[in-house]
């Protein structure tokens, strides 16, 4: 003991100085493990697990916590394993539990933790049954069973299988997933005729049965979902019942593909040859090679029983708990400090009832949630409580092992290589994909389905009896013999050839549906009577509430035929028609119009546009009507009335034309007595229908009286009806579906035509709603209309109508409006004022606008004003080429013209007038004193 104070104070100082330097005990975190040993995914996640620990702090040393991994075996039992679940919770007060390995385990201890509010880790339960949503404190660590059905649907897609059958383990694990795979697989436009669902307890003999009924339907594709045991009896199986050979195609999912080595330990390595699989994608770099070598030995250390094959193979599974481990211990350590505060709860008799809430347990999960770091199968990061997998590898096995022929992303689909820069679009071409072995070595792709040696026949509903005069649609009759139903007529064929464009095979057989009308055959489809109806069916509204109708096979208008009446010579001013009347009217007002402006550019410089006011009129309107004919004889001295003219005539060349055209129609064309549906009924004269379609709800619809409308039974009753005519009992118009009234009219082309037309849905084959084969048919449809084959069946069915003038053929009676030659008046109207202006800029020039000027200031009044104006135009230009011509011939003739007592024409005064006149600018500069002055050449001042 000492005494001394000094040597005790300075031992204190030792410590405290040191003191901080030796490290604290770390914080023990109580993480449960729920396995089932005795199966391949917890053998392979215990080893997992135990490396990861020791990995992780091996790595991080100083972490303040340590995980402490309390391992519990539930030997494949849902009790059991919720029993450990609840022991490890109530008296081993763990923070959180990895596992337990099914998915129905994980059901019932992911209600527990969220009872304890205890985070569930799950690295095993990949089914979609159970999830985050509905348990808020179960985190999948794991990719979820639903992520790789579009990689499978996009295969599917891919290679044009148009129907695949899933095979199951009928449990939680493999129901759940169905429904994701039937809902990936429509959008790629394939269909699940069946299922099958095997027990998890099938033996070899019930599943030999399964497969023989299999082998005896037509489809040849088949997805595989279950776990590895019942996987190895089907697999096994099918390659005994010779369902492995050419011409199957056997997909497998991501479970399967993960734990192909142990598949493969328990059937020959051949069985499995040409199978394809999926699986998550996970990068190789250096890491995970030296992972999967030290994984490899731990591994056979701790279950020497197991065969090197599964020894060497990295499953996902592996890696998945590895990173789940090490994400723990990240949110251990963020967490801090921890200790066993549960807040226990005594309000009930048992020990569920009993059961504790953890404290830590909110704070745990949300930074589990938010963990995102580069983990062994890249980056580790958990959206909506879930792992993300960003990629699928697409696997072919062959030789025992599988070889990778591409992957699938959610971004870009089906490539060979991944290009995570890639700016390419998504791809759901199998071109993407290496080259494939399938079953039986074979290097063609499989179509997919064979005929089948068995199976149900659809029922297809044929109507009967047929419409006299509609056999060439659809005809049926009965063999009094076999009693077989035999249907023909152009429906069936377009029936049977969109069958057979179909990539499977479809047995049926034909049921005369006699004496129903096709409403009620309707509703017998939709209740299950037949599996379809095939008939010359009118696709409604309301028919598509109850059916699913295939896209139209053949386009149909509600069409109106009426007779021909002969009208050509009962109108006597039928000569006025082809134009209408404000066409008439623009021709004449610019006719009118165009005669001034001629006038007014000819009146100063032309001797054949002056004179007496009267004389003026008549050659100018019988010059510009003269035009008409081209008969017009006047001689142009200006360039501008020239122009205007030329312009003139062309409009009258095209006018010309257009009536002669349109007049001939009128004179050869017969005419019609109603244009359309509302002059027809306007009129309130009888208008026929086909006896039980449609198309009386529709003329009802449209306003039509039901007392004029008339049921007719047959295509003669047609033609006999319009024969007759309203008056005398029969009908005015017969309004039906276009492809009835084509037929009817294809003897009658020259006496009776169609109208007008308003659209309708077609024709189309109706099914049961939701039945997949409704749009496989719609697709072999299009594929018939857009070659020679349907066309072929209509030439054959309805013969060659190319002599029969469609509506669109006939020529149109209506009159010429004056839209249609509004641009040719607006050019020469435009034309004509033109040169209007230009004339009169010539006429107010510079010398003649002082002689206005005086002119209009001598008068006071404006229309004094606007007089004189118009007398000063009206006098003659004698500078024009016309007159100087004239003047020239008179001085060179040189006569004696002093006994003419008359003034002429061409001197600027009056005669008897004393004062000065001046016509336009020229001023005389000599009053005519003597003869011999009248003689001089005459020479204006200009």
């Amino acid at each position: 003991m000492m005494r001394n104070p000094k040597t005790l104070g300075l031992l204190l100082s030792f410590l405290f100085q040191f003191l901080p330097l030796i490290p604290s005990q770390p914080t023990t975190f109580k993480l449960g493990l729920i396995l089932d040993s005795n199966t391949s995914i917890g053998q392979i996640a215990l080893t997992s697990v135990h490396l990861a620990v020791a990995d992780f702090y091996g790595a991080n040393p100083n972490f303040s916590t340590r995980l402490q991994v309390l391992t519990r075996d539930a030997s494949a039992d849902v009790v059991t394993a919720a029993t450990l679940a609840l022991e490890l919770i109530t008296k081993d007060k763990v923070h959180a539990i990895l596992g337990p390995q099914s998915s129905i385990e994980s059901g019932f201890v992911a209600d527990l933790g969220t009872r304890a509010q205890v985070p569930i880790v799950s690295i095993s339960a990949t089914s979609p049954s159970v999830s985050p949503t509905y348990s808020p404190f179960f985190v999948r660590a794991v990719a979820n069973d639903a992520d790789q059905v579009g990689a499978i649907a996009a295969l599917v897609g891919s290679f044009g299988w148009r129907r695949v059958v899933p095979i199951y383990e009928e449990s939680d694990y493999g129901a759940a997933f169905i429904p994701y795979l039937v809902d990936a697989l429509n959008n790629v436009g394939s269909r699940v005729p069946y299922r099958c669902s095997l027990p998890t307890s099938a033996s070899s003999d019930d599943i030999a049965a399964e497969l023989y009924k299999l082998a005896t339907e037509q489809t040849r594709v088949f997805v595989v979902h279950a776990r590895v045991g019942l996987a190895t009896l089907l697999l096994r199986s099918a390659n005994n019942a010779g369902m492995m050979s050419e011409g199957y195609v056997w997909i497998i999912t991501s479970d399967l593909t993960s734990l192909l080595a142990a598949v493969e330990e328990s059937i020959s390595p051949d069985s499995m040859d040409g199978v394809l699989g999926v699986m998550p994608y996970f990068p190789t770099t250096e890491r995970i090679r030296e992972f999967k070598r030290r994984w490899c030995r731990q591994f056979l250390k701790d279950n020497p029983n197991v065969g090197l094959a599964a020894a060497t193979q990295l499953s996902s599974y592996a890696i998945w708990a590895y990173d789940a481990v090490w994400a723990m211990a990240l949110s251990a350590e963020r967490l801090g400090k921890v200790g066993p505060d549960f807040v226990e709860s005594k309000n009930g008799f048992t020990e569920l009832s009993n059961l504790g809430v953890s404290q830590t347990g909110k704070r745990l999960l949300k930074e589990i949630l938010s963990t995102e770091y580069d983990g062994l199968g890249g980056r580790f990061r958990l959206v909506d409580g879930e792992l993300n997998v960003t990629a699928y590898r697409v696997l072919n096995v062959m030789g025992g092992s599988a070889k990778e022929i591409g992957f699938w992303t959610p971004r870009y689909g089906l490539t060979r290589r991944l290009n995570w820069s890639s700016d390419s679009q998504y791809s759901s071409s199998r071109d993407g994909l290496g080259p494939v072995i399938w079953p039986g070595e074979s290097t063609v792709v499989p179509k997919g389905w064979i005929q089948p040696t068995s199976g149900k026949k659809l029922r297809i509903g044929v109507p009967g009896p047929v419409t006299p005069g509609f056999h060439s649609f659809l005809d049926i009759e009965t063999d009094p013999v076999t009693n077989q139903t035999r249907a023909s007529g152009f429906v069936i064929d377009v029936f049977e050839a969109a069958v057979r464009c179909l990539p499977y095979a479809l047995r049926f057989e034909y049921v005369a549906a006699r004496s129903v009308k096709y409403d009620a055959l309707i509703q017998q489809v939709a209740n299950g009577t037949y599996d379809a109806a095939v008939a010359d069916m009118t696709i409604t509204a309301n028919r598509s509430s109850y059916v699913d109708f295939t896209m139209p096979y053949m386009a149909s208008t509600i069409s109106m035929a009426v007779p021909l009446r002969d009208a050509r010579t009962k109108n006597a001013w039928v000569f006025l028609k082809p134009l209408s009347k404000d066409l008439w009217l623009a021709s004449g007002a610019f006719f009118v119009f165009t005669g001034i402006v001629v006038w007014i550019l000819e009146h100063r410089s032309n001797e054949e546009f002056r004179g007496e006011p009267s004389h003026q009129f008549g050659a100018v309107f019988y010059f510009i009507f003269s035009t008409l004919v081209f008969a017009h004889k006047a001689n142009m001295v200006s360039n501008l009335s020239k122009f205007v003219v030329i312009i003139w005539v062309f409009v009258v060349l095209i006018l010309q034309s257009s009536y002669t055209a349109s007049f001939t129609s009128m004179l050869t064309v017969e005419q019609r007595p109603v244009n359309d549906f509302i002059e027809l009924e306007n009129s309130g004269e009888n208008v026929g229908y086909l006896q039980g379609s449609p198309t009386r709800e529709v003329l009802i619809r449209m306003g039509f009286h039901e007392s004029s409308l008339k049921p007719l039974n047959s295509s003669q009753r047609y033609v006999d009806a319009l024969a007759e005519g309203s008056k005398n009992g029969g009908v005015a118009a017969i309004v039906d579906e276009y492809p009835y009234l084509r037929a009817t009219l294809k003897l009658n082309c020259d006496n009776y035509k169609i109208v007008q037309e308003i659209k309708t849905g077609g024709f189309g084959f109706a099914f049961p709603k939701g039945s997949p084969l409704a749009l496989d048919l719609s697709r072999a449809i299009l594929n018939i209309t857009e070659g020679y084959k349907m066309s072929e069946l209509e030439r054959k069915w309805f013969g060659d109508q190319s002599n029969c003038p469609t509506q669109d053929d006939q020529l149109s009676s209506n009159s010429l409006n004056f839209d249609s030659f509004k641009g040719l008046f607006l050019v020469t109207g435009t034309t004509s004022i033109l040169c209007f202006l230009i004339h009169l800029a010539f006429f107010l020039n510079q010398k003649r606008r002082h002689l206005l000027r005086q002119a209009i200031a001598n008068e006071k009044s404006i229309a004094g004003k606007l007089l004189t104006i118009a007398k000063l135009y009206g006098d003659k230009d004698l500078t024009a080429r016309t007159f100087r011509k004239m003047q020239l011939n008179n001085g060179s003739t040189g006569g004696n013209r002093g006994s003419n007592t008359s003034t002429p024409d061409y001197y600027p005064w009056s005669p008897g007038s004393t004062s000065m006149r001046t016509y336009g600018d020229v001023t005389p500069s000599v009053m005519p004193a003597s003869p011999m002055r009248r003689k001089s050449s005459f020479r204006p001042q200009l």
